[in-house]
């Protein structure tokens, strides 16, 4: 027996969030990685926190009908599981970077991080990308100094064909340029004569930032570029498919365009997130970030390995390896062990989130399925405070826990609220988050003419407010105030958090202040 197991024949539509659901029920779920396969179903293996949830989780859902479907399971022996998929599973696709050869000083050359762009293309053009004994892609290649895989046997029968670029910026749009033009070419000469659009792909959890609040930033595009962009709609998400396509239709010129565009929103709000990341781990030693499950829509994915030593990763030969748990990319897969023991903040924290009213049904879920199953896998107490009278807006949440917790129960409201549209698609999840800090240290938050809070501001993006006219509750606290979506928010609390920590140390040294340190 084990803690592991392998569930097969799983719908491909099948929501994320449902199976996450299923999973939860059965005990503490650390990690959920798809297995990538040639059928038409998906597979994944589960890891539970012990054997006794594995078991029951084999009992209870063999034979466990979708639709249907008819789940089949089966333990994996532990030593199996440690590598997400052999390295040689890359060479997948029948046009990989292999046969290609790799463009001198091209994708090999170190660069700070490998975002690559997606594209989906007609499979009628294919062929033409490729060219006669593979020519026309090489040409792509060496010009470009990219890598291009096509993703030929995805989705046997489908339309339009996954391509990924890994290239700099400038020979990422470069590359993308020469794909259209051929694709328009090929347009014309088969009397296809209507414009080919440009269908980029790109994780949900970063299309909110490209269509920035009320869709101005997508609508300054479409101005700049004189294009029209339309996104795919967050139903479309499912097991195979965590990313949103965007559409851009307008001359071969105007998409290449507006993709230089695209791709720079998008690789910004990447970059952030991965700052914010990386901070979360430092601040919280042994966090788990695969298993928090909050950056897709409902569970994460391991990377796939990396390629030699200063190369970047071996090419996902899958879409749903690509940006699903995009920020899982920059962490070798040895980091994502389960949870310490024994936490390095043992001590509980205290923060209360703001949701909209009619989203409280969803969180608790029916008969406090949900919320139990939130706390649960969070290691958290999750409460929702009575309303205050009968047409609030917003109902308070409280949670308390270690900074782990909080960052897994956060990140699972926030994407709960996502997922059940209580946003519009054009918007990101943006949340009110309060968190106590002693009255004392009130003033260092703030800092010198507003420049600590102000620095928070900037580093985190989210909006951070210290008011200054707060009477102190009975435990000397006062509320800060923090406002943004599920990073800004995290890195602004844990930073915070410290600055009350350091204050703490120092009047443990010096308990009467500054008078104690003249008297020695």
């Amino acid at each position: 027996r084990s803690r592991k197991i392998q569930i097969r024949n799983i719908p491909p539509h099948l929501q994320w969030e449902v199976l996450d659901g299923l999973l939860a029920q059965y005990g503490t779920v650390e990690n959920v990685e798809q297995v990538n396969t040639d059928t038409e179903t998906a597979v994944v293996n589960v890891t539970y926190a012990t054997r006794e949830e594995a078991k029951t989780a084999i009992e209870k859902l063999s034979g466990h009908q979708f639709e249907n479907y008819s789940f089949k399971i089966s333990y994996i022996p532990d030593e199996e599981v440690s590598s997400p998929s052999p390295p040689q599973r890359a060479q997948r696709g029948d046009h990989s970077s292999r046969e290609q050869g790799h463009a001198p000083g091209g994708a090999s050359q170190a660069r700070q991080i490998d975002f690559p762009l997606r594209i989906l293309v007609p499979t009628q053009f294919v062929g033409a990308i490729i060219g006669k004994e593979g020519l026309t892609i090489k040409n792509i290649t060496k010009q470009t100094q990219s890598r291009v895989d096509i993703h030929r046997k995805e989705n046997s029968g489908a339309a339009e064909k996954p391509v990924t670029i890994h290239a700099t910026p400038e020979g990422t749009s470069e590359a993308c340029r020469m794909i259209l033009e051929i694709m328009q070419k090929e347009a014309d000469e088969t009397k296809l004569a209507e414009e080919i659009p440009l269908k980029i792909l790109a994780h949900n959890g970063l299309v909110g930032r490209l269509i920035g609040k009320e869709g101005r930033n997508l609508k300054k595009i479409e101005h700049e570029t004189g294009t029209k962009i339309t996104i795919s709609s967050l139903q479309d998400l499912s097991i195979y498919n965590p990313e949103r396509t965007i559409t851009v239709k307008g001359t071969v010129e105007a998409c290449a365009t507006a993709e230089i565009e695209i791709m720079k929103k998008l690789r910004e709000a990447f970059e952030n997130d991965m700052l914010a990341v990386n901070q979360q781990a430092n601040l919280i030693p042994g966090l788990n970030l695969s298993a928090l499950g909050i950056f897709s829509t409902g569970l994460s994915v391991l990377p796939p390995p990396a390629g030699p030593r200063g190369a970047p990763p071996a090419p996902p030969y899958h879409p749903f390896a690509t940006h699903s748990g995009y920020f899982s990319s920059l962490y070798p897969p040895h980091q994502f062990g389960p949870f310490p023991h024994h936490h390095s903040y043992p001590e509980q924290e205290i923060v209360n989130l703001f949701i909209p009213t009619q989203a409280v049904g969803a969180i608790i879920g029916k008969k406090g399925a949900h919320i139990k199953q939130l706390a649960r896998f969070a290691g958290a107490s999750i409460k929702i405070a009575p309303a205050e009278g009968p047409d609030v807006s917003e109902r308070m949440v409280i949670i308390t826990g270690p900074p782990e917790a909080q960052f897994k129960a956060q990140g699972r409201i926030f994407g709960k609220l996502k997922e059940e549209n209580f946003f519009n698609p054009k918007e990101e999840v943006k949340l009110e988050a309060h968190i106590r800090v002693p009255s004392s240290t009130a003033g260092r938050v703030i800092g010198k003419g507003g420049k600590t809070v102000n620095e928070l501001q900037n580093l985190t993006s989210a909006e951070v407010i210290v008011p200054r006219d707060q009477t102190p509750d009975e435990n000397e606290e006062v509320i800060v105030r923090i406002i943004g979506h599920f990073f800004a928010s995290q890195t602004a609390q844990r930073k915070i958090r410290e600055i009350v920590q350091q204050v703490k140390q120092q009047e443990q040294k010096y308990p009467q202040g500054v008078a104690s340190q003249r008297t020695k």
